[in-house]
């Protein structure tokens, strides 16, 4: 029997020989590309979403390098529009919403629930496919002229602008269809592949936040694809729907945009909750604190977020009784992501803290999301809002909830997962510093934009007031750090796949039934039938110090 030590050993030794898994089972590109395998799928997603990231980082830094100045720095004012609208289009629909549904709740989902895949695997092969061409349709537009209107299209611009709209704006109708195949596959598994042990509250949180994803991208999704038709035909027919030159009504679009768009914040940002969820109490050694008031949170919100569209128009015109009401169910829906944070820490209270790389993400996802989620409060408000809309105020609020909550915890859930995905453990010293880097590098580059915005610079400006350059430019430096930091989390990451010492099985003392079976996983997930206990409970498990991981005990 393997000896049982509490304790970590200073330092790792090799592991044993890597068995047949999920990665070599087949070889080739074809392989990957004609993959029925949920977890190949999910790997898949994860190289086509950090790509997209990658794309959008790019452009936020020329957009930030063009601020260093009040005046002309790097481009002229028509590339700087189509800039920051490239920068925002990529960003939310290449890489925030379908990063962790499609990335890690594509590999982990069916392995956390015992299951050999999901229950539709063909459908989720084509929703990949159907994210690669509305992507490479969108890359399309941005060859063919580019997009100056803002991520949102707004009417009237996106109805006369002379840019690649129509071909912009049918790339997101496809990624919708993908995004909708990806919530309906992810319903069904929970229903149907579920072990008959585990009922709905003895599942991971993380399965929870994915359902409840998935009922959005389900009822949310096929809105933005009409409101997205109807934008190709007014501006190919001629059709007065939205431009009031045509006898249309700007504002219904913003009805019809808003009423996805700020659900689809919930497509982004449930999914980040509940890689949390799994995180926290790993890292704390401690079972989660009020296991169905998170659960509960996350319909709650799923509910609430369609509710609460038009506190993104209060400048619009709306009659003051329906300012009110917005105004009133705004505040509501931070109650259940309060109840998500206030669990969070109770969990961590009292508990034996490992500060390891995905802690810190869960952490700083903490930190960052509550200044966003606080800071909403001011635009919930009537009276401020007036004051900090199109402002800076609003830029900054949103990559706190945005960045600082959907990458971070994207991140931090790859630094967790990646064990279980590629059989590699990643080096901690580098990992670390990356994380502190983007830390300090994001909080430098946003924080700052809450003073430019309360002192009203407002956003999507090419020029400014000298007043307002200091902060500018530190923001701009900001960003710089920021890339840095995550450019080296993403170093780290690679290299533990030509350097790392391979994983044990479960390197983090998790319950859950994913770290039950092999890393990585073999192509049907687990050799035997798993038993799905608590997970949560992690009183059963002690550090083994012949395998470099944990086990049962006895």
């Amino acid at each position: 029997m393997a000896t049982i030590d509490h304790t970590m050993p200073g330092t790792a030794r090799p592991g044993p020989a890597r068995q047949a898994n999920y990665l070599n089972a087949s070889h080739g590109l074809l392989s990957w590309l004609t993959t029925l395998d949920h977890k190949r799928i999910g790997v898949l997603y994860l190289v086509s979403t950090l790509t997209a990231f990658f794309l959008g980082g790019v452009f936020a830094l020329l957009v930030r390098t063009e601020l260093l100045t009040p005046t002309q720095t790097i481009m002229g004012p028509d590339t700087y529009n189509k800039m920051f609208t490239l920068h925002g289009a990529v960003m939310v629909f290449l890489f925030i919403i379908p990063s962790i549904p499609g990335a890690i709740g594509n590999f982990v989902l069916p392995i956390m629930l015992g299951a050999k895949d999901v229950a539709f695997p063909r459908l989720n092969l084509l929703s990949w496919y159907l994210y690669i061409i509305g992507a490479l349709w969108a890359v399309a537009s941005i060859i063919m002229g580019g997009v100056d209107t803002g991520w949102t299209f707004y009417t009237p611009y996106s109805t006369t602008t002379n840019t690649a709209v129509i071909s912009m704006t049918f790339g997101v109708f496809i990624l919708g269809f993908s995004s909708i195949l990806t919530g309906v596959n992810f319903i069904t598994t929970v229903h149907k592949l579920r072990p008959v042990e585990m009922d709905w509250f003895k599942m991971p949180l993380l399965l929870w936040a994915l359902y409840s994803t998935a009922v959005i991208q389900i009822l949310a999704t096929p809105v933005l694809g009409v409101t997205m038709l109807l934008l190709i035909a007014e501006r190919a027919l001629g059709i007065g729907i939205f431009d009031p030159a045509l006898g249309g009504d700007p504002i219904l679009y913003q009805h019809f945009f808003w009423f996805y768009s700020h659900p689809a914040v919930y497509i982004m940002i449930l999914p980040a909750m509940g890689v949390i969820s799994e995180i926290i109490p790993v890292f704390s050694r401690k079972h989660i604190f009020g296991y169905r008031f998170i659960a509960y949170s996350s319909v709650a919100i799923a509910i609430f977020g369609f509710l609460v569209w038009a506190h993104h128009m209060f400048t619009s015109g709306m009659s003051p009784m329906a300012t009110m009401i917005f105004s009133a169910l705004t505040f509501s829906v931070a109650i259940p992501s309060a109840v998500k944070v206030f669990n969070w820490l109770a969990t961590m209270y009292g508990g034996s803290i490992q500060l390891k790389t995905p802690m810190l993400w869960a952490v700083g996802f903490i930190f960052v999301f509550g200044i966003g989620g606080l800071t909403g409060l001011f635009l919930g408000a009537l009276t401020t809002d007036v004051h900090l809309h199109d402002t800076y105020f609003i830029v900054a609020h949103f990559h706190y909830v945005m960045m600082g909550g959907s990458v971070f915890a994207l991140i931090g859930g790859l630094f967790y997962w990646w064990p279980k995905m590629f059989g590699r453990m990643v080096e901690e010293r580098w990992a670390q510093i990356g994380f502190w880097l983007s830390f300090v590098g994001f909080n430098v580059t946003f924080f700052s934009q809450f003073v430019l915005g309360s002192r009203g610079m407002p956003r999507r400006y090419f020029n400014y007031l000298p007043e307002f350059q200091g902060l500018h430019q530190l923001s701009t430096y900001g960003s710089y750090v920021l890339a840095i930091g995550l450019g080296l989390s993403a170093v780290a990451l690679l290299h533990s796949l030509f350097a790392g010492r391979p994983a044990p099985d479960n390197p983090w003392g998790a319950a859950s039934l994913e770290w039950s079976t092999s890393s990585p996983p073999p192509t049907d997930n687990f050799s035997s039938e798993p038993v799905a206990g608590d997970p949560y409970d992690y009183n059963e498990l002690a550090w083994d110090r012949s395998v470099q991981g944990y086990v049962r005990k006895g």
